[in-house]
């Protein structure tokens, strides 16, 4: 159990004036409410967070202050590699081998990705999705046509 000080939940209040990050001013007052002795489940009813949440929130707070809250240490959700138009550009030559009747791999593509991006993807699945979000989709030539005529029909053609 973390205990936060009168002083502490001062400070954090004050933090909490200054704070124009709706997130971050929500991670402060929950600690500043665990600091005026509510308790998780209260505080969750309050905040929206769920009661485990308010405890990492005041570990954080005890481990690295006002800092430790306001900057949550997430990535955002936006994590290309290229914009949409680099995208483009670089799928334009693969479309262009396609049309002409090209056969090309996801192996290819990611070998070409880690190159225009300067990073070593871990896995395909980079690719895949990248390929997914630009509106590319699997197409696989078909072992045999599906009306061909049997081995014997084209036999017995020949015969005649």
């Amino acid at each position: 159990m973390y205990h936060i000080s009168e002083k502490s939940t001062e400070e954090i209040r004050e933090a909490m004036g200054k704070e124009k990050d709706v997130k971050a001013y929500k991670r402060l007052q929950a600690v500043a409410l665990r600091g005026e002795g509510k308790k998780n489940g209260e505080i969750g009813k309050i905040t929206g967070f769920h009661e485990d949440m308010v405890g990492r929130f005041a570990k954080a707070y005890i481990e690295e202050g006002i800092k430790g809250l306001i900057e949550d240490g997430r990535k955002g959700g936006n994590n290309r590699n290229m914009s949409d138009e680099e995208a483009e550009e670089f799928l334009k030559r693969f479309k262009e081998e396609a049309e002409k009747g090209e056969i090309i791999t996801v192996e290819q593509i990611a070998v070409a990705y880690d190159e225009a991006t300067g990073k070593e993807r871990d896995s395909r699945s980079t690719v895949y999705n990248f390929l997914h979000k630009n509106k590319w989709r699997l197409v696989t030539p078909r072992p045999k046509h599906p009306e061909k005529a049997s081995d014997e029909e084209i036999e017995a053609s020949k015969k005649r």
